[in-house]
């Protein structure tokens, strides 16, 4: 302690929780076909355990508006309504089709900040997204093509563009980014959903993923930019409008969309919280395991402030945690 204050909490500690529950309610759909039932089956979870946590909380980035979504819509208030009030960002299940298929890099997230400090799209969908690590940071720009952005990745990191791997998700508006990075002769590695996961890895040392580009989903760039923060890399984005009247509706909002926004802008608070558990095996994480009798997941918790980065084993007994919440993980 220093002058006899103890530290303030942690509140990832405390999400991990959140993220595990919603994992395991949706793990028991890995492969089985039908996306909709794991992403409700992860919301529940996500939900039951949210309302046991001391902040008081307003959804920014959740699963829609409230008359399309019954619970974690944005503007929901979560948590006890204890201090402190904070931002909530929210992905029960990130990747609901990659765990219908069975497929990898789907996760269970959570993100918050200070109050009034995160980034709310409004009607934009898609956002130009480039992410890369505390290593490249100062290197890359959005201005620039998506080959050059590689050289100057590999010159940051001392390695020549053929080492350097760059996650694109697979998408025809997404064709001249991943030209451009071939031509610099640096390795793509497609993606068919879910860019969260990977933005993390490319700003995480060690996952085999140098960099992400490629226009995704606006609200998953938002999420992106939590964990980043917390991780000391960068994420740059551009808000992509699908036609004019979106533009119009951007521009009317207040909204400039030929601004690049930086993780700052995404995510401006000081002190960001970050839980992610996975759902299938991933560049980031290991999805559920299930063994006899129980579970296990593996999470990463990330807290910005402090730029502590935890990863998180837990074995679960799954008849306990079923009489403990009244909910079926199995």
């Amino acid at each position: 302690m220093a002058d006899g204050v103890a530290p303030d909490r942690n509140l990832a500690l405390e999400l991990v929780r959140v993220t595990e529950a919603a994992a395991l309610g949706c793990g028991r759909w890995i492969g089985r076909g039908d996306k909709e039932a794991a992403d409700q089956a992860a919301v529940d979870g996500m939900r039951a355990m949210l309302d046991s946590i001391s902040m008081s909380g307003v959804v920014v980035i959740g699963e829609g508006e409230k008359d399309e979504a019954p619970m974690l819509y944005n503007g929901e208030e979560i948590g006890n309504g204890q201090p402190p009030e904070v931002d909530v960002a929210v992905d029960p299940l990130e990747g609901t089709r990659l765990t219908s298929v069975g497929q990898p890099n789907a996760i269970a997230v959570i993100a918050l900040a200070e109050r009034g400090t995160m980034f709310f799209p409004g009607a934009a969908v898609y956002m130009d997204k480039l992410v890369g690590g505390a290593e490249v940071a100062d290197a890359l720009d959005l201005d620039v093509s998506p080959a050059e952005n590689v050289e100057r990745a590999a010159e940051a990191k001392g390695v020549r563009p053929s080492e350097i791997a760059v996650v694109i998700l697979d998408r025809e508006r997404n064709q001249p980014t991943i030209d451009g990075v071939r031509e610099a002769g640096a390795k793509v590695n497609l993606i068919t959903d879910g860019d969260v996961a990977p933005a993390i890895a490319a700003a995480r040392a060690g996952t085999g993923v140098d960099l992400m580009m490629g226009i995704g989903g606006t609200p998953e760039g938002v999420i992106a930019a939590a964990a980043v923060k917390c991780l000391g890399g960068v994420v740059l984005g551009r808000l992509w409008p699908r036609n004019d009247d979106e533009r119009r509706q951007l521009v009317d909002a207040g909204y400039d969309p030929d601004r690049i926004v930086t993780t700052d802008d995404l995510v401006g608070g000081d002190n960001v919280f970050v839980a992610a558990t996975g759902v299938t095996d991933g560049a980031l994480l290991r999805g559920v395991r299930y063994t006899r009798g129980g579970a296990v997941t593996d999470s990463i918790v990330m807290r910005s402030r402090s730029g502590t980065v935890r990863r998180v084993e837990a074995q679960h007994a799954l008849d306990k945690l079923e009489r403990f919440s009244g909910r079926q993980y199995r």
